[in-house]
């Protein structure tokens, strides 16, 4: 090997190549240094926790872990609205975690707000360029054509078949009771069936995801445990060094499964939509079976008459899959575990969703019902405040942007906006770390300052989705406190006991082992419930 070094460098020193390539590296450091030190100087109206080292700064002290939040709670009591921090001379953060400070950057006009690459970058291969990481006016362009798929007319439609994932899911559960397995993970099981009740909403394309396996779910599963795991390595975050790794080849390969069977879906449904214009005057009002989210965003055009293409199609369908399975699930397993803590608001869900199916032969939730589940909502609201999916949303902006007491984040930086700091911070929350649905009362809501509050974001770029996670949430939530009681559990294997839940924060918040809890059905099998949409 030494041989070899030593003829190449001669090689390279006849060319000049050597010294080339020594000038360049060298260029390239002094500006890197450059850079940071600007940004050092332009964040120092921040107060900024102990860093490793100059350079190095916070490399290493953000932890996707118990022990990462807890981190957070500590600068949330000590620095009460921002601090900066610094991922080595590359990534210049501000984090924040108070409303005043979070809302001029949420409101702030899509117009100059970016999607950074720090977080988000690692998906561009998976979802391309969808409306989660498209900008300026690409991104306001997709936002429109892609509004009415998320109408409360659509969404009336989805929730039969919310209905019918979450009735093969309470099945399941039966089953298993029945042969004596009382203790459950939820994850496993919500998170098939989030996947299984998209699949139907997006594609009209019935998985049976949950009873079998599934090439195409198993691919996205894959592909989510993968970004996880390449953000938490530095050095992956370079495309060409990942794509030579065993995981980078594995993700390619995931990837390639998930991009075929959306490509395929959208080509012939494109194909089938032009083969009835020709057929009929009027395919909005012709007899045809009913619209899903693929659907919907073939027929929508701007206002220039243009649609998106196809390959924006894939990307978008992609997106609504990606985001809406993981964060749902999460948002669904924290609430049954947050009712399961506390029975006396479990009992108060339950006799309100029990008045609510009173005189019926069906177990159903119709999208009439989802207003008259006011008590069952403030308990998924403060699930979704104590437990929030997405612990955190980053920004950077093409201008610099003005915050309380005389503080300017520059242009460029990332702003990681804390949604877990900004729910738990006890300048804005009394006793936040406590489960008190009552939080979420008429009046208390109606006192409560602007962001405190913001699981979906807030703003222009807010979740365009969240009509659609809240309705899936009711749904699945309501029937199974209608047919189940749940009890902390442990964990079979590791015996480990219902106080001994350790948070993990990856792409979604979810359990060290698991989070596991005990079921108790309560009214008798119905097969009727079970019927398809």
């Amino acid at each position: 090997m030494s041989l070899l070094w030593a003829v190449l460098s001669q090689v390279l020193s006849w060319t000049g190549l050597a010294a080339g390539l020594g000038a360049v590296v060298a260029v390239g450091t002094a500006r890197l240094l450059a850079r940071h030190a600007w940004y050092t100087y332009r964040l120092s109206c921040f107060s900024k926790p102990h860093a490793n080292s100059w350079l190095l700064g916070h490399l290493g002290q953000m932890q996707s872990s118990e022990e990462g939040l807890l981190q957070v709670d500590d600068l949330v009591r000590t620095y009460t609205h921002s601090c900066s921090w610094f991922l080595g001379p590359f990534y210049h953060l501000v984090r924040l975690f108070h409303p005043d400070y979070v809302k001029p950057l949420l409101m702030a006009p899509a117009s100059i707000t970016m999607k950074d690459e720090l977080i988000y970058g690692h998906l561009r291969p998976w979802l391309g360029q969808s409306l989660l990481l498209s900008n300026g006016a690409e991104w306001s362009r997709k936002r429109r054509l892609l509004t009415p798929a998320f109408h409360f007319d659509i969404l009336k439609e989805y929730v039969a078949k919310f209905n019918t994932s979450t009735n093969t899911m309470h099945d399941k559960w039966r089953h298993l009771v029945a042969k004596g397995t009382t203790t459950l993970e939820m994850f496993d099981h919500v998170t098939l069936m989030t996947l299984d009740s998209l699949l139907k909403c997006a594609f009209s394309y019935k998985s049976d995801c949950q009873r079998s396996t599934s090439e195409y779910v198993a691919a996205i599963v894959e592909l989510s445990d993968l970004v996880i795991d390449r953000r938490q390595k530095i050095l992956h975050h370079w495309h060409w060094f990942y794509w030579k790794t065993e995981q980078g080849k594995r993700f390619r390969k995931a990837l390639s499964i998930v991009h075929r069977f959306t490509r395929e879906v959208v080509q012939k449904r494109r194909a089938l939509i032009s083969q009835q214009m020709k057929t009929e005057s009027d395919l909005s009002t012709a007899p045809r079976k009913k619209k899903d989210f693929v659907d919907i965003i073939l027929l929508s055009k701007d206002e220039d008459g243009r649609g998106l293409t196809d390959e924006e199609i894939q990307a978008e369908a992609n997106t609504f899959m990606f985001a809406g399975h993981d964060t749902t699930a999460s948002a669904i397993c924290w609430t049954l575990y947050n009712l399961a803590r506390h029975e006396h608001y479990q009992e108060k869900c339950r006799l309100e969703v029990m008045d609510l199916m009173e005189g019926r032969d069906r177990h159903a939730i119709e999208w009439e019902d989802l207003s008259s589940l006011p008590f069952t909502t403030m308990c998924i609201r403060e699930s979704l405040r104590l437990h929030a999916p997405v612990q955190a949303v980053t920004r950077t902006y093409t201008q610099d942007m003005a915050l309380p007491g005389h503080r300017t984040v520059p242009k460029g930086a990332i702003c990681l906006v804390s949604i877990y700091g900004t729910h738990h911070n006890p300048a804005v929350w009394t006793n936040p770390h406590e489960f008190n649905p009552l939080r979420f009362g008429p009046k208390r809501t109606a006192e409560r300052v602007s962001h405190a509050y913001i699981p979906f974001s807030s703003g222009p770029r807010n979740c365009i989705g969240q009509k659609f996670a809240l309705a899936e949430l009711r749904v699945v939530v309501a029937l199974t406190l209608l047919r189940f009681r749940l009890t902390p559990g442990a964990n079979p294997e590791l015996g480990t006991g219902s106080g001994g839940v350790r948070r993990l924060p990856q792409l979604v918040l979810r359990a060290e082992g698991g989070l596991w809890l005990q079921l108790e059905p309560l009214i008798p099998h119905n097969p009727e419930e079970l019927q398809d949409d």
